[in-house]
């Protein structure tokens, strides 16, 4: 766990056994992320509108800049008729350049109980059982969640869980352990 490697190190008399964590990409330091990527991408606006009803409540700089579950930086304030209640990303519309939110954390449309994942890599070099129950985090810091794997063969595995896991993204990972062991995961699709 971190924080014993934390105190090995201040114990060993490191300096950096009380640095921040970092939460970042780590080749891109701590720089805004966006800033990042505006460096090196065109803007692509589009409009943000609300999954319920499809109504228009934004304009966004480009679906890139923004991942499932995101809260901050949507430049939506109070919209006429809605509740005062946090908006949050829940779908990206590719073909349609379309940036999708919900209002409330624990709106249906943030919440999955199943995913399926590629470029799997399994540590011992074999998948996991079918129908076996584990635990798999799809976030940072995320508590273990109870899941089983449901179908797994070279290519790809479905993995459902006990209880609805809120923002699972594609383009992220999820990592499968047996009790304090990780077996390996693959790239959420």
């Amino acid at each position: 766990y971190k924080r014993d490697v934390r105190k090995i190190a201040e114990e060993a008399g490191l300096p950096n056994h009380a640095k921040k964590d970092s939460t970042g990409i780590c080749f891109i330091g701590e720089r805004p992320f966006r800033e990042f990527l505006s460096k090196y991408l065109p803007k692509q606006p589009g409009e943000i509108r609300r999954l319920d009803d499809d109504r228009v409540v934004g304009r966004h700089e480009g679906l890139m800049y923004y991942t499932l579950g995101q809260r901050e930086g949507l430049g939506i304030g109070g919209v006429k008729g809605a509740p005062e209640v946090p908006w949050f990303v829940c779908a990206k519309d590719m073909a349609q350049n379309i940036l999708y939110v919900v209002q409330g954390h624990e709106h249906p449309a943030l919440m999955k109980d199943h995913l399926a994942a590629e470029q799997l890599t399994w540590i011992s070099g074999r998948p996991p059982h079918t129908h076996w129950v584990y635990a798999a985090k799809t976030r940072y810091r995320q508590a273990d969640a109870a899941c089983e794997v449901e179908s797994v063969d070279a290519n790809r595995c479905e993995i459902a869980f006990a209880a609805p896991q809120w923002a699972v993204t594609p383009g992220q990972s999820v990592v499968v352990y047996e009790s304090l062991v990780c077996l390996g995961g693959g790239v959420i699709v």
